[in-house]
């Protein structure tokens, strides 16, 4: 249990353009641009450098790192408020119910409407993993520890919070979804669209995109079939969302139509089962029980798995453990179950 994760540094931007490389496309939150990446790391660090407690549009960005060798192999992103530099997106899946007297029969249309009806939640995004690091728990680290960051700094994040999952993509990275919909209405590939939003925002989309129900009886069945549909690297992050009390609400991506998912903040299960526990004791814990521990604010906010042994009304820690999360007999740190 030698991994931390901890708020972004400058110094990490090399690390993160390995695994925006290393994405496969599609992955907004992480284009493989090095200015843009440079740009999401300098805003990130002012966004954890201001102090206030009010809701802003501000983006903390976090990694993951081996505390042994110093190799940062993870990362992951929250957004304090979506919607507030420019419109947030999605389509709506709904449908219109016509009744024919003279037929005598009644129609029911699926439609996809193009919305901002989730504009001014939370989101939590960017949960990237090098290949071969996707063992032993470490992503379930990092995905949960978005969860105490707001928990620990809630005054600054929505009541709702959401999450975007990435659609599914065919063998050679290309999106039925946007093939069969978007992709009409702009005369340019997944790729490049994909690519002008990460580094330019979508208002695009909002330029070009029709504005009236699209039905879906008349978008091709290879579309159809992926409305909803999370990449399949994207289904263990789909199951532990559900396990966290968020729900698919029938809002997807309008790129490639991977489901959006959505729950109420102070629901979220990582939240609701957090407490805040003096360290009673640093050194030998001899038998213990796993657990995710969290500690600091804003830039020093440092999250990892470890041991703990409870104390009367604190806990025990070993060294190790303390010296990841810089803390000391005193300190108080945020405990949840593994």
């Amino acid at each position: 249990m030698s991994h931390i994760v901890r708020a972004a540094r400058p110094g990490d931007l090399d690390a993160i353009y390995k695994m925006a490389k290393s994405t496969g496309g599609g992955f907004t939150n992480l284009p493989p641009n090095r200015p843009t990446l440079e740009a999401k790391l300098e805003r990130a660090a002012s966004c954890f450098a201001r102090t206030g407690d009010e809701v802003g549009d501000e983006m903390f960005l976090f990694m993951l790192e081996d505390t042994r060798t110093g190799k940062v192999t993870g990362t992951c992103q929250v957004f304090s408020q979506v919607g507030m530099s420019w419109p947030f997106y999605s389509y709506r899946i709904g449908a219109i119910t016509q009744h024919s007297k003279e037929l005598g029969r009644t129609f029911r249309a699926e439609t996809l409407s193009l919305v901002t009806d989730l504009e001014g939640s939370s989101e939590v995004g960017g949960l990237f993993l090098l290949p071969g690091e996707r063992a032993s728990g470490i992503g379930k680290l990092l995905a949960r520890s978005r969860y105490l960051f707001i928990r620990n700094h809630r005054a600054r994040f929505g009541d709702r919070l959401i999450a975007e999952l990435r659609g599914a993509h065919d063998e050679l990275g290309n999106s039925p979804f946007w093939d069969g919909v978007a992709g009409r209405f702009f005369g340019m590939s997944f790729a490049e669209a994909d690519d002008f939003n990460a580094i330019h925002g979508n208002q695009f989309i909002a330029d070009l995109m029709p504005k009236h129900p699209i039905y879906t009886a008349m978008i091709d069945e290879n579309a159809l079939a992926v409305m909803g549909v999370p990449h399949a690297s994207g289904r263990a992050a789909m199951r532990m969302l559900e396990n966290e009390g968020f729900v698919f609400d029938n809002y997807i991506d309008i790129f490639d139509g991977g489901p959006t998912m959505v729950a109420q903040t102070d629901r979220i299960n990582t939240i609701r089962e957090t407490r805040d526990v003096p360290v009673t004791r640093v050194g030998d814990i001899g038998e213990n029980a796993p657990a995710l521990l969290a500690a600091g604010r804003l830039a020093e906010f440092r999250a990892c798995h470890a041991g703990i042994v409870e104390e009367g009304e604190g806990i025990a820690i070993d060294a190790a453990t303390a010296a990841m999360l810089r803390v000391s007999e005193g300190d108080s740190v945020a405990v949840a179950s593994r």
